[in-house]
């Protein structure tokens, strides 16, 4: 109990936005960066063994932008130490998403703030946390403006079983991404199955235009 009300009143010190978002949190989601905190490593086992919580992720994602957009402002309306810990908070809190999350938009969140950082060794953990996300999100990541996201989900979907991306041309959001994926598969990848969809699919394209 000491350390949270602990951690509530470091919350405290860091403004009141920050402080807004904290005080919103669930109990639940709250406890996920205080078990993380009190780890010996940024994300803690108990995060991990959970199971996948949608809420808790907006939650973290909301309160990761506060702290972040806090820490980048200027030193001398907090001080360096508090400064320092308020950045390792919001590190903690990006770990806690990045062993959890399934959300494009929270892994986008992620990617943006890795490369704003030059954490090129944490860009290349997002991008293995991708084979726990579900086709269509990663589908959303490929549409993404930000290059580096989507060429982290291109890669991704290439990787995908071929029946995998044969299910997607059925649907009118996704065919094409899927259709670019199974492209990737026959020509970097070699893959004789993908070769023949997309060349069935070619040669449909081809009748339906004479």
């Amino acid at each position: 109990m000491g350390d949270t009300i602990g951690l509530s009143l470091m919350i405290e010190d860091f403004g009141g936005r920050v402080a807004s978002v904290w005080s919103e949190l669930r109990p639940t989601t709250r406890g996920l960066v205080e078990r993380a905190l009190q780890a010996s490593t940024t994300a803690s086992p108990q995060a991990r063994n959970l199971p996948y919580d949608a809420r808790a992720d907006l939650e973290l994602s909301r309160l990761l932008t506060a702290l972040d957009d806090r820490a980048s402002e200027t030193e001398a309306s907090l001080g360096t130490e508090k400064v320092d810990r308020l950045r390792y908070i919001a590190d903690t809190c990006a770990a806690v998403l990045q062993e959890k999350t399934q959300s494009a938009e929270v892994f986008s969140q992620l990617v943006r703030r890795a490369t704003m950082q030059r954490d090129y060794a944490r860009v290349d953990a997002l991008a293995d946390s991708l084979t726990r996300f579900a086709p269509s999100e990663i589908c959303e990541l490929a549409r993404s403006q930000d290059v580096v996201v989507r060429a982290l989900a291109n890669e991704a979907l290439a990787l995908f079983p071929t029946s995998v991306l044969v299910s997607l041309l059925s649907d009118p959001v996704d065919s094409e991404i899927g259709r670019d994926a199974l492209r990737r598969q026959a020509v970097e990848y070699g893959s004789e199955e993908a070769r023949q969809i997309v060349s069935a699919l070619d040669q449909v394209d081809l009748d339906s235009e004479t």
